[in-house]
Parts: structure tokens; C-alpha cells; sequence
């Protein structure tokens, strides 16, 4: 048996001193700190909080495939130096696609033995494969994912409306959640026509050509059709404040209906985006700080329920640094290793707590995915899955502490608040100190697992 214990333990009751006793990966208990048993391996972090392992329920490992983008290796690397122990990966930019599971089966074979922290995936829904998504519920995706606009990428198809109808009998049968890019192709295209000679090195431009309309119109189509199907509909990286106001009325009106949003959404703002900063690139787009402050009170409000990073990686060429082209850059911004650190900056600064972060960091993702029995809290019955987490010292943020494959970002040479000290997987240490200890035990979560 071990004893992890801390002056500041996050569980679901409160911030507490206390020991979190762990026997073959698995919290038996919750403990005051003089409630050790003798004898008993014991790990005091004194003042340092312990978290919950955080759950991403948005990645994009792009494993197999695109592999020279972000990989398993890489991606649970970061997400261990970040203090993520679960990430469910997204069913697109990887090949092929997880639409099918022929697509999941060699997914698992590229995770093998490679994962530092536990994983999980999202199956796809395309314009032609309905017939696909139950059998891919039988064989252990999480739920699903679709795009009302075309992804950016060839391999995995937008769905119209009429696609859309056709899967979400198949997909409400299931029980399981429909993760959905909300936005509508009518409104950018409207758009992108008047901006045929505009400057697309002006951040003004790209962030003109993702109008709010096109995240309205496509939230107010899915809560429509969440009311002719009950499918269990989940709004991902919602960018836009507008849409608070609808949300809010869809829970009053008991609708099975979850958000998200994203770090980069709550610390950035188009006002602070220089020309050419394509870094920041990424759609929905970032907006403005008066847009920033609602998303933020609508994470205080409970209409936002969980934050998610989409991390979303690719070789640095294709972010067009040296052109600075917002239309031709890819529209990505990876996290994994500092989304934490990132949050904490900005939720600490408005009066949230750690208790707060937990709730959007672990829980709430662990609820989406399902996985909220096993996951994303510190009680008895749980993985023991840890984050040790020195909240008050700051750091500058250099290229060493990224660890995903390719180290860019729209962050770097920012001071943050918040450091991860260790991540325990199910008891193991697997990231202390800029170090990842041991061998990768990751595997995969099944909801029968």
C-alpha cells in the first residue's frame, strides 16, 4: 500500500489535508494525514495540492498515419508533463479514419505498449457510415464525432443535415454522446465571397471569415434536432458567447445537451493577435476579450461544463510561419503540457478555485467520455490517478516544457501560474520533475474495462 499525502487534497468534498491511501492502483481511501497504517510507502507533498489526473476529452494524437504530426509516444508524453492520465482521442487526422473498426482496430495496434497515460477514442460520424456506428459502440468508441463544415482535411467528410438525420437513429440507440463541430458552411461562406481581396495576414481577416452566425445557426440546428431524436448531443470548443443565452434555455428545458470550451478561448483575445501570428490560428477562431469574459462567466453560470484543449498538432510548415497566411495556415493550437498551467492563470485571477478546476478538468470530461465511475476524481473505488501541483509558482514558458513532437506555440515566452511537480498513473509515477520514469503503462479505457 502507498500513502500520497498533502496539506491541500482536491477530492469532491472540499480542499483538505489528507492522505489518499492506494493498494494495486486503486484508491482505497480517503484519510486524515494521521490515518496512515504503519508500515506504509508514503509520498508527502506537503503544501503542493494533489489533483485529480486531468481527462481531455479533445485530442488529436493523428496516430496511425500522421504520426510525423503527433503520435501516442508523443501526445501521452505531453499530456503526463501536463497532468492528464486519460485522453480520448478524436476519430480524424489519423489513417484511416476511426469511422469503422477496421479504422479502430489498427488505431489499438498503434497505441501498443507506447502510451504513458491511459487512453481512449471517439468514433466518427460520416456522410456515409451509419451502418458503422453501432458496431463500432459494440467494439468500445466512447462516442461519437461529427463536422457540419468541412474539417479542413481529406479522409473524414462533413455531414449536411440530411446526413445528419440519416446516423442519429443509429447514433441515440447507442446511448452514447454525438460530439459535434458546430458550425454551419452557409455563413463563412457568405463571408469568405466579399474577402477575395483581403489582407490574410491580418488576424482581422481570418476572424471575419468564422462569423458567430455560423456556431449560432449550427447550435440552433442541433438543439432542434436534440428535441426530434434525444440523442445525447455535446457542443465541442464552443467559441462564441452568443450562443450562452440558447444553452442555457436548452438545460432549462432538460435537453440532453453538453459544452466545452477550450484554454485558448478563455486566455487569448483577438485584439492581442499580431499580423502573421498564425500560431493562433484555429475554428472556431479565437474572438475578442469582451467575448473571452462571457465564455468565462458561463463557465461560472454552469452552462459551460467542462474545459478540453483540442490539442491539435501538425508539423510547424503547415502553421505558414514565415508567410504569416491565416487562410492556407492549418488551424490548430496544441496544449497538452500547459493547458493546466494556462487555466490556472486565468481561473485564479477571477476567484476560481482548485475545486473548480477539477470539476472541468477531470470530472466533467471523465462524465462526457463515461468514464466518471473509474476517472477524474480522488475517492475510494478510483484509478489513482494523480496530479501534484505547486499553484503558486510562476514559470516562463520555453520550448523544454512542451514535449509534444513539434514544440510551438502560441504561448511560449508567457509567464504562467501553476506548476506540475509529478502525474501518478494509477499509483505509478510516469512524469516528475521534466522526467518520464519507467516504461509507458498506458492502455486503452473500455466502458467494460
Amino acid at each position: 500500500m502507498q500513502a500520497f499525502l498533502s496539506q491541500r487534497v482536491v477530492t469532491p468534498g472540499g480542499i483538505q489535508p489528507a492522505a489518499i491511501l492506494v493498494e494495486a492502483g486503486q484508491i482505497q481511501s480517503v484519510v486524515p494525514p494521521d490515518g496512515v497504517p504503519v508500515r506504509v510507502e508514503t509520498h508527502d507533498f506537503g503544501e503542493a495540492a494533489i489533483l485529480p489526473g486531468l481527462v481531455d476529452s479533445h485530442v488529436h494524437i493523428n496516430d496511425p498515419g500522421r504520426a510525423d504530426w503527433e503520435g501516442f509516444e508523443t501526445a501521452t508524453r505531453a499530456a503526463a508533463a501536463g497532468g492528464y492520465t486519460l485522453l480520448v482521442d478524436m476519430p480524424l487526422n489519423c489513417l484511416p479514419a476511426t469511422t469503422s473498426v477496421f479504422g479502430l482496430e489498427l488505431k489499438r495496434a498503434a497505441a501498443r505498449e507506447r502510451c504513458r497515460v491511459d487512453w481512449a477514442a471517439w468514433g466518427g460520424v460520416v456522410h456515409h457510415n451509419q451502418d458503422d456506428i453501432a458496431a463500432l459502440a459494440a467494439a468500445g468508441v466512447l462516442g461519437f464525432k461529427c463536422f457540419l463544415v468541412h474539417p479542413g482535411i481529406d479522409g473524414f467528410t462533413m455531414v449536411t443535415e440530411q446526413q445528419l438525420k440519416a446516423a442519429l437513429p443509429h447514433v441515440a440507440r447507442t446511448g452514447l454522446p454525438l460530439l459535434v463541430h458546430a458550425e454551419l458552411p452557409g455563413p463563412i461562406d457568405k463571408v469568405t465571397e466579399t474577402l477575395v481581396h483581403a489582407d490574410w495576414r491580418h488576424y482581422a481577416t481570418y476572424l471575419q471569415s468564422r462569423p458567430d452566425e455560423a456556431e449560432l445557426s449550427a447550435i440552433r440546428l442541433l438543439l432542434s434536432l436534440c428535441r426530434q431524436y434525444k440523442f445525447r448531443l455535446h457542443i465541442v470548443h464552443l467559441s462564441t458567447s452568443q450562443a450562452l443565452r440558447e444553452l442555457s434555455a436548452a438545460r432549462s428545458e432538460l435537453l440532453p445537451v453538453s459544452v466545452e470550451t477550450c484554454p485558448h478561448y478563455l486566455h487569448l483575445a483577438s485584439e492581442t493577435i499580431g499580423e502573421g501570428a498564425t500560431l493562433h490560428k484555429c475554428a472556431p477562431p479565437i474572438r475578442s476579450r469582451e467575448n473571452r469574459e462571457q465564455l468565462w462567466q458561463g463557465l461560472r453560470d454552469g452552462i459551460i461544463d467542462l474545459i478540453a484543449t483540442d490539442h491539435s498538432p501538425c508539423p510547424p510548415e503547415m502553421k505558414r510561419l514565415d508567410e504569416g497566411n491565416f487562410k492556407t495556415a492549418w488551424g490548430g493550437i496544441s496544449s497538452l503540457s500547459v493547458a493546466l498551467p494556462v487555466i490556472w492563470t486565468e481561473a485564479s485571477s477571477r476567484g476560481f478555485s482548485l475545486l473548480d478546476i477539477a470539476h472541468w478538468m477531470a470530472e466533467g470530461p471523465a462524465r462526457l467520455a463515461g468514464c466518471h465511475l473509474r476517472k477524474g476524481r480522488i475517492a475510494a473505488g478510483y484509478d489513482a490517478d494523480l496530479v501534484v501541483f505547486d499553484p503558486y509558482s510562476e514559470f516562463l514558458l520555453s520550448k523544454e516544457r512542451l514535449h509534444y513532437r513539434h514544440p510551438v506555440s502560441p504561448y511560449l515566452g508567457e509567464t504562467l501560474r501553476g506548476v506540475v511537480e509529478a502525474t501518478y498513473l494509477r499509483g505509478t509515477l510516469v512524469f516528475a520533475q521534466g522526467e518520464f520514469p519507467g516504461v509507458p503503462i498506458g492502455r486503452e479505457f473500455r466502458p467494460e474495462s
